[in-house]
């Protein structure tokens, strides 16, 4: 490990303030008012650290025990940001649970872009209408970046992509995908179909179609899908320019919502 320097800082009291941004993780109540109060967001393990800064998000500090110095010596250097280092046994109880890969980081957030610079040049999208767990938030993301989707628009409901479980599951996909939350929730799908898009709503409506045949030959799609519980609302299964489903075997309706956007951002992306 490097000796402690101007941005290496050794500590051995797991209630040192400086360590605040990182209390209570899995507390998420209490994080989401920490992280928007100051903010912030957290960025774990070793690869998503890495893809945070390579994406130009500025750090606050980094947290981690001594063996995972090394691997991110490269991108401490390129920071003036305080890495404190704790054994890993104070590391647990500083987080609440076991931080299995080793480092965080706490990131300045920025400033969301509007629509349209989101959606600039883009030609697939995905829409998300309050869907509320972060897990399914994250895996969406990364879906969508492995899938070739060049943006993500979030209804003001849906959960946080930078909550620090939604950024583990994605794997900092939410670092490479551009992404905001539209400000008008109710005339959301009309304005992308005014700028372009075919909005395409992943339902059980009785006129849904396959959603091969929904997307065959488009040139700019915006895929739309619900919260976990209810699908999309009413409002948006209307005003979207077409329903589509993904066919199924007898006996099963639906797809978890993250599962669904991979088999449609697959099928999508070969229209």
């Amino acid at each position: 490990m490097p000796e402690p320097g101007p941005s290496v800082v050794e500590i051995d009291d797991p209630a040192d303030p400086r360590l605040a941004d990182y209390r209570d993780l899995r507390d998420v109540q209490l994080r989401r008012l920490l992280e928007v109060e100051h903010g912030l967001f957290l960025a774990e393990g070793e690869k998503v650290v890495r893809r945070a800064v390579e994406a130009g998000y500025a750090p606050r500090s980094f947290l981690m025990a001594p063996r995972w110095v090394d691997g991110l010596a490269d991108v401490l250097a390129t920071t003036t940001a305080p890495c404190y280092v704790l054994a890993e046994t104070l590391v647990e109880q500083v987080t609440g649970f076991h931080v299995h890969r080793g480092a965080l980081a706490s990131m300045h957030r920025r400033p969301l872009p509007s629509v349209a610079e989101v959606l600039d040049g883009a030609s697939s999208v995905l829409v998300l209408e309050d869907v509320v767990d972060h897990t399914n938030v994250g895996a969406i993301f990364r879906s969508g970046a492995a899938l070739g989707f060049d943006a993500v628009l979030l209804a003001p409901r849906t959960a946080d992509p930078l909550y620090r479980r939604a950024v583990k599951v994605g794997m900092g996909a939410v670092f490479s995908v551009p992404w905001t939350r539209l400000p008008e929730w109710r005339d959301a799908l009309p304005a992308l179909s005014a700028a372009g898009f075919t909005t395409v709503a992943l339902t059980l409506a009785d006129d849904a179609v396959p959603l091969e045949d929904a997307v065959r030959g488009l040139d700019r799609v915006a895929l739309v899908l619900g919260s976990e519980g209810h699908g999309l609302s009413r409002a948006w299964q209307d005003a979207a320019d077409r329903r589509a489903i993904i066919p199924m075997a007898a006996g099963v309706d639906s797809l978890n919502v993250a599962a669904a956007s991979a088999v449609a951002c697959y099928v999508t992306a070969r229209r």
